[in-house]
């Protein structure tokens, strides 16, 4: 009888091999990886998908767009065509993409949108750049914006730098880009911009900070207003020269990258000073406010809110050359006779700290102008330096101003201390710019007033009604009440000698 414990066991007398168990599939991680991001994807185009079919139809129409009608200020101007001033929300001079000079549109293609006439309202590439600095940053610094994505912004959007707004604005590119042209979406960016100093649209920036139509401007000139569109403020040629500057090259440097000038005409434009005026050779809005003010006022009574942004335009009786020669005399004769009473010290002290962002007094005194307002050539300086001898102070300009005690004109205890207001760092004084240097002068407490008429037709061909328009808005000549005085005595005379009465009359 067989051992039933034995029937398993080989002839070789070894136990059998037990059965191979089947061997488990290894999955790949790499194709884990690639299932989870295919998912992803899918997944991202469909919630973008999603998006575009609820927000598209809700987009703005273009109506706006294509019907653009931009806001034009009201300007007065004398008899011989200069501005006296202008009174707007925005101070624009509309520029048609057929008249605007080419080397002004590679500059601003140069610094805001090379693959302008490429794309179709998003740069691909640009917001490539632009994703991988804001990465790399842990914020969001830029948004690599085509120039048709600005338009959308400043017509329909929020400048908040959100993912949210950031879609809408590419969807209403791509609608823009399908309703408009590229030279209309050109126009309206070329004149609905912002560019600082009040000024809209880059033919009314021309003006504003070099006094010339926008077809004389030079490359440099170009591409300091090219630059402005990132950041009017940072870049501003009349505030910040320095960084216009640096931005001016940027500009230029990319235009020579693109082609559109050579390395000489490179080389030249980064050696041009560039000087930006305030206001324009043809805008007298410091010596014509009140004139001005008196033009709008009778405007307003008759069409109210549209004279700011209808552009109207209206010529008065007033002579250029009188208004200024008035507006000279007036502002020297109240500034001579209130200093004669004595200088009364520095309008006011602010604090100037030093820290990270501001590391030398003079950028802590910098960033205190925003707060300071300059009545024509009468500016305001913030002292950084004062000693017995001397003063140094900034303009807002970023340019030092030195006045010597024994030429300022006033007692020298201002300057050593002993004074009850002295002069000390961080004051903030007002200086003028005289033919022999700066000169240290106060707003005067005083007011006067100056008219000319035309004794043949009582046209007015100069008037002031005040020290200075923006100081105080009052006018001395039309609204103030004051007794004539002896003033009035030639009427009553010569009324008196043409009914026959004679210096012996008894009355």
């Amino acid at each position: 009888m067989k051992d039933l414990y034995n029937d398993n066991v080989m002839d070789n007398g070894q136990p059998p091999t037990p059965p191979e168990k089947p061997k488990k599939k290894k999955r790949s991680i790499w194709g884990l990886l690639f299932g989870l991001i295919f998912g992803l994807i899918i997944s991202g185009v469909a919630v973008v998908g999603f998006l575009i079919a609820t927000i598209y139809p809700q987009l703005p129409s273009m109506d706006e767009l294509k019907n653009y009608q931009p806001k034009l200020p009201l300007q007065v101007f004398s008899a011989d065509g200069v501005m006296l001033g202008q009174f707007g929300e925005e101070r624009r001079i509309f520029l048609d993409t057929s008249d605007t000079p080419p080397m002004l549109i590679h500059a601003i293609l140069s610094a805001e949108d090379e693959h302008f006439y490429e794309h179709h309202g998003v740069d691909i590439s640009g917001i490539g750049r632009a994703v991988i600095g804001n990465l790399a940053s842990g914020h969001i610094k830029s948004g690599g914006s085509t120039i048709t994505m600005q338009v959308a912004r400043n017509f329909f959007l929020t400048k908040d730098k959100t993912f949210t707004r950031k879609f809408n604005e590419v969807l209403l590119s791509y609608k823009i880009e399908k309703s408009l042209s590229k030279d209309e979406i050109l126009s309206l960016y070329m004149n609905q911009i912002y560019l600082g100093q009040r000024a809209y649209g880059f033919a009314e920036a021309a003006q504003t900070y070099f006094g010339k139509p926008i077809d004389k401007l030079s490359i440099a000139q170009y591409a300091v207003l090219a630059g402005l569109p990132k950041a009017p403020s940072a870049y501003n040629p009349v505030v910040n020269p320095k960084r216009s500057h640096i931005r001016e090259v940027y500009v230029l440097g990319r235009m020579l990258k693109l082609g559109y000038i050579d390395q000489a005409q490179y080389d030249k434009a980064v050696e041009e000073p560039i000087t930006p005026i305030k206001g324009t050779k043809k805008d007298f809005s410091d010596a014509g406010g009140y004139i001005a003010e008196m033009a709008r006022m009778y405007l307003y009574s008759e069409y109210g809110d549209k004279i700011y942004t209808s552009g109207f335009k209206v010529y008065t009786t007033i002579n250029s050359q009188m208004q200024q020669h008035a507006y000279d005399a007036l502002r020297n004769g109240l500034l001579n006779y209130d200093l004669s009473r004595g200088y009364n010290g520095p309008e006011k002290s602010v604090t100037l700290t030093t820290d990270a962002e501001n590391p030398t007094i003079e950028d802590a005194a910098l960033d205190q102008f925003d707060s300071l307002t300059d009545y024509g050539d009468l500016l305001a300086a913030i002292v950084i330096e004062v000693d017995k001898n001397h003063l140094e102070a900034v303009l807002r300009n970023d340019n030092h101003v030195t006045i010597l005690s024994k030429d300022s004109g006033i007692n020298s205890s201002y300057f050593d201390g002993k004074a009850k207001n002295p002069i000390k760092v961080g004051s903030v004084i007002r200086v003028m710019k005289k033919n022999d240097g700066w000169k240290l002068v106060q707003i005067p407490e005083v007011q006067g007033a100056l008219v000319a008429l035309n004794p043949t037709n009582g046209a007015i061909k100069a008037l002031m009604g005040g020290f200075d328009f923006t100081l105080n808005n009052y006018n001395h000549v039309m609204q103030a009440q004051r007794q004539p005085g002896s003033s009035f005595k030639p009427f009553i005379y010569s009324a008196a000698l043409e009914n026959g009465l004679t210096p012996e009359t008894v009355i």
